[in-house]
């Protein structure tokens, strides 16, 4: 049986699912209604299920918790719908056999889908994640947090910025078609860039919702000429809608408003898989 590889399997979920809405599955016992962590999640996901293009769980919450966070991602990885691709979000690398064991960690051991990664290091701490050409690859290139600008705005002796130089490289290794980049919402103008650089390359967006990233921005910008591939991932804003027993049905009336506000702001409002006429 041939495995789907990440980019159709995206493709394919966005398409059934009329959505760029990535739900980000980031449990913080301190803002969950009193529920544990694996529980929360399976409702989460039974309630927005329909409406999302992928789940990205973030491996500090689990691994903040211990062996039970680990054993709640296990399970929550399990919960997701087959069809509904799953990004690790761990923003690995390292060098030689370290990363060769985050690689075999996050494909082999939990079975994620596609996974973040840290290009600091340099191609050779890559290469373990890009071999997987059924995996997603998603490269940190301009992130949307404030510090973003210490390091991935500075400019080169040609003038170049650093991010930019991230994003020719990401094309340059992607060799098996499976690396995407990671630009967040917060940078609009930076966003803009990259996608010229890379006009086929997935772009996974965090940053609207809790950060203030701007929706229409990412839109114009983060989308190829298809209206697709860009993954806009939004975490707390959906997932602590509400700390009462009422989680799961106000998560999904927070990411149904969302999904829907992307579609509205799409071309010519083509929703994903629409052919334009």
């Amino acid at each position: 049986m041939q495995v789907m590889n990440f980019i159709d399997k995206l493709l394919a979920a966005s398409r059934k699912n009329k959505s760029l809405l990535c739900i980000g599955l980031d449990p913080n016992p301190e803002l969950m209604p009193s529920i544990n962590v694996a529980d929360f999640n399976r409702d989460i996901i039974n309630a927005t299920c329909d409406l999302a293009c992928a789940y990205k769980p973030n491996l500090a919450f689990y691994e903040a918790q211990g062996l039970q966070g680990l054993i709640a991602l296990e399970k929550t990885i399990k919960f997701i719908p087959p069809h509904i691709p799953i990004i690790g979000d761990a923003k690995r690398g390292d060098i030689g056999n370290t990363s060769k064991a985050y690689a075999r960690a996050l494909f082999s051991t939990f079975g994620f889908d596609a996974a973040t990664v840290s290009p600091y290091l340099g191609k050779d701490s890559l290469e373990p994640f890009i071999k997987h050409r059924d995996k997603g690859i998603f490269i940190l290139c301009r992130t949307s947090n404030r510090g973003a600008r210490d390091f991935q705005d500075l400019a080169l002796a040609d003038g170049t910025p650093l991010y930019e130089i991230v994003a020719r490289k990401a094309s340059e290794w992607n060799c098996h078609g499976n690396i995407g980049l990671v630009v967040g919402a917060t940078c609009p103008e930076e966003l803009k860039r990259v996608r010229s650089i890379c006009p086929e390359m997935p772009l996974l967006i965090p940053g609207i919702g809790a950060q203030g990233g701007d929706l229409d921005s990412v839109i114009a910008y983060g989308v190829d000429a298809a209206g697709e591939k860009a993954i806009i991932t939004v975490s707390r804003q959906v997932i602590y809608a509400s700390r009462e027993k009422n989680f799961a049905r106000a998560a999904r009336t927070v990411a149904e408003q969302l999904r829907n506000q992307i579609n509205s702001a799409l071309p010519n409002h083509h929703l994903p898989g629409e052919q334009k006429e």
